[in-house]
């Protein structure tokens, strides 16, 4: 009778015990929400928007403020043991850049990145960020290609920029000019949707067809 029970348990209930996918966001600052309360972030947006439109997914959050891309390197290969991942929303390189990191370093630690995530099978949304002009326009324009150049190299989806439609307002950052406050989240949100949405429908649609 046991094991009867545990047989219909599993074959009648898979959707409610098992989610099909795991969305991992792998960020720093900008997607861990500094300076916020926890649901006001884009990724806490994003994650109640998912358990309406596509509720077998779930949502992890493996963002730590201050990370740069040698971090994430670093740590990616146990984020995606752990929590295996359907689909992989990178977004580092701002700490970098504002560090002044060598371009060259930068691309070859976010390329190890995206190169782990594939090896696993997880589709990538690779997010860019640009620099403030004062970095010199060489260097702004030279960290904004490295995003675009991945992307096209690996054929991972991208999202330009994260901070499209609002980058040059400033009341819509915190005090230290770089952490987006709580009204500029759900832009965030919108931005990154136009790529992660998508990914979610396709899965929808194919575990759903008419």
């Amino acid at each position: 009778m046991a094991r009867l029970f545990v047989l219909i348990a599993l074959l009648g209930f898979p959707l409610l015990a098992f989610p099909a996918g795991t969305v991992l966001v792998f960020g720093d600052s900008l997607s861990a929400g500094y300076g916020l309360a926890q649901e006001a972030g884009w990724v806490s947006l994003a994650a109640k928007r998912i358990g309406k439109v596509a509720p077998d997914y779930k949502v992890v959050n493996a963002s730590i403020s201050g990370e740069t891309a040698a971090g994430g390197r670093r740590r990616i290969e146990s984020a995606l043991a752990q929590h295996k991942p359907a689909i992989v929303v990178v977004e580092l390189g701002a700490n970098d850049g504002l560090r002044g990191q060598r371009i060259e370093t930068l691309r070859a630690d976010l390329e190890a990145i995206l190169n782990a995530c594939l090896k696993r099978n997880a589709r990538v949304v690779l997010v860019g960020m640009r620099l403030p002009p004062n970095y010199g326009a060489a260097y702004v324009r030279q960290f904004e290609a490295v995003y675009a150049e991945l992307a096209k190299k690996l054929r991972v989806a991208l999202v330009p920029f994260l901070f499209e439609g609002f980058g040059e307002r400033h009341e819509l950052f915190q005090p230290d000019g770089i952490h987006p406050t709580r009204e500029a989240q759900p832009l965030m949100l919108e931005t990154v949707w136009r790529v992660l949405g998508p990914m979610l429908n396709a899965r929808q649609s194919a575990a759903n067809p008419r």
